[in-house]
């Protein structure tokens, strides 16, 4: 009798228990989320506030240096422009990764086994990587038009080297004692490669799409100055041929809230993807 009255008087209390967990969780959560932001936060309100005092002891013109509130209220005026027109660079610059990211995996799948190999396209690697971007777009428009393609071209030029250079290492960075065992069990190498090689090379890989995506967004905005009908790189050419600065530095605006956004969405698929790496287990610490 008495064990069943201490499981009557119990039960009740376990989802109540369950309910403060739930929001103590929450509350972390919300703690760790406004602790991250708020240096990046900080840092650019001091800047915009060291801008705005700059221009107005300066007393600099408008179509030299806007101020941050002339920025802002071009930006917020016309928003559906500048994001119709930075929608048109994202396509290009997601086109561009997709293709660069691709040849750089299969290209690094292959090199990783061969260091002969490697010797032979490393050096073709850093010679594109090194070729100005400024001096390759005008090439591209000739030889393949005003269209969607160049820009998708220049994009996959830029993010290909570190890809590519994620990718190798990512693929070698394998556990030598799991190794041994895949190789005990007699596995196939195509059961190495996806089984062991690609679960080690994920760290690498999301980081190199972290820095290659916002690259790609660059790579594209530059193609576009060489001949476009839409996109970000036009509105900036334009707008500083005709000394409109607040709508130049809107487009930059754009383009930096594009690069964030990209960032962010990479970085949750990432601690998605990664759950089981050591680097995102709770209670992990920077070395």
């Amino acid at each position: 009798m008495r064990d069943t009255a201490r499981r009557l008087s119990t039960t009740p209390q376990a989802p109540h228990r369950q309910g403060q967990t739930a929001s103590s969780r929450n509350v972390a959560l919300l703690a760790r989320g406004v602790s991250s932001a708020a240096p990046p936060l900080t840092v650019l309100i001091l800047t915009i506030l060291a801008w705005d005092l700059y221009v107005r002891l300066r007393d600099i013109k408008p179509y030299i240096m806007p101020s941050p509130l002339a920025v802002w209220q071009r930006w917020t005026g016309d928003l559906g422009f500048f994001y119709g027109e930075g929608l048109v660079t994202m396509r290009e610059a997601a086109g561009g990764l997709v293709l660069g990211g691709g040849i750089a995996v299969a290209l690094a799948a292959v090199v990783a086994h061969s260091r002969p190999l490697e010797r032979g396209v490393l050096p073709v690697a850093i010679a594109v990587k090194v070729t100005p971007v400024v001096a390759v777009a005008p090439l591209f428009t000739i030889w393949f038009g005003f269209g969607m393609l160049p820009k998708v071209l220049i994009a996959a030029l830029v993010t290909f080297f570190p890809l590519l250079i994620n990718a190798i290492v990512g693929f070698r960075a394998v556990n030598p004692q799991a190794l041994e065992l895949m190789h005990a069990l007699n596995a196939s190498g195509w059961a190495v490669f996806w089984k062991l090689r690609v679960p080690s090379a994920l760290p690498y890989l999301l980081s190199g799409l972290k820095v290659s995506a916002t690259l790609a967004l660059i790579g594209a905005m530059v193609a576009e100055w060489s001949g476009a009908g839409r996109g970000l790189g036009r509105v900036v050419l334009l707008a500083h041929s005709n000394l409109d600065m607040p709508t130049l530095f809107a487009g930059i605006l754009t383009l930096a809230t594009l690069g964030i956004t990209l960032t962010a969405v990479l970085s949750l698929i990432e601690r998605r993807l990664l759950f089981w790496h050591e680097s995102f287990r709770a209670g992990a610490r920077p070395r």
